[in-house]
């Protein structure tokens, strides 16, 4: 039965989640500036509370970005350190896809607009809607893009976002970062403003079964920002 391990630190939040006996465990704290230090804490943890170990895990999952450069980076770091060292595979997810989900779980909702506060008068944008997939046995969600994730302005938010049929959900920190992203009013609200690694779960899993993961060498943190030069990650040329 299949056992992933899921991280997120590209925001203010710290989370981690475990998909175990088809059941998710999760963990999730706010923990700005101190994600280096509760990260792996809390991996322990939680393997711990399941009984297993990173060992028996079959695939780590991580939050790609974007979301905070420190934030991002330490992921990356932490995700690549803990597969290089048990040997697994990697699940790369969007932050903002891993918003969608958390409001299709939330609300039942299946189109949605993802903003975080990306700081400099803009913001990390993407707009999704959802259908079901049946892949083999198993069925879940596909998100498909309405707008390709992007940094941009609030401005060039309210001339991407597209109006279509239905109920549209706003997810994120950037709506309420900038007035006037106030103005896209045809979208409701939502208390969903951070990233949680419980949703990058079921993202993962279609992933796991089609085989399409990475190896830990691979890793790429997402800034999406043109003018962010990472540093290669330690023991990369």
């Amino acid at each position: 039965m299949t056992t992933l391990l899921a991280l997120d630190t590209s925001t203010e939040a710290c989370s981690v989640a475990l998909w175990h006996k088809g059941e998710i465990t999760h963990l999730d704290e706010l923990a700005q500036r101190t994600h280096t230090k509760r990260i792996l804490p809390m991996i322990d943890e939680i393997l711990n509370q399941s009984g297993i170990t990173l060992n028996q895990v079959d695939a780590l999952v991580f939050g790609r970005g974007p979301g905070s450069f420190t934030g991002v980076r330490v992921g990356a770091g932490i995700a690549q350190g803990l597969a290089l060292g048990a040997d697994l595979p990697v699940i790369p997810i969007s932050n903002l896809t891993t918003m969608a989900q958390q409001a299709y779980e939330q609300y039942g909702t299946t189109q949605v607009l993802c903003a975080i506060d990306a700081r400099m008068n803009e913001v990390y944008f993407s707009q999704l809607n959802a259908e079901q997939v049946r892949l083999d046995s198993h069925q879940f969600l596909q998100w498909n893009e309405v707008v390709t994730e992007q940094v941009c302005s609030a401005q060039q938010v309210l001339e991407l976002a597209q109006q279509g049929q239905g109920e549209w959900r706003k997810v994120g920190t950037g709506w309420t970062a900038y007035e006037a992203l106030s103005q896209l009013d045809w979208a409701t609200s939502s208390d969903i403003l951070l990233p949680s690694a419980k949703a990058m779960l079921p993202l993962a899993l279609p992933y796991y079964w089609q085989k399409q993961w990475i190896s830990a060498v691979e890793i790429e943190p997402v800034y999406l920002r043109n003018e962010v030069t990472w540093k290669k990650l330690p023991g990369r040329e």
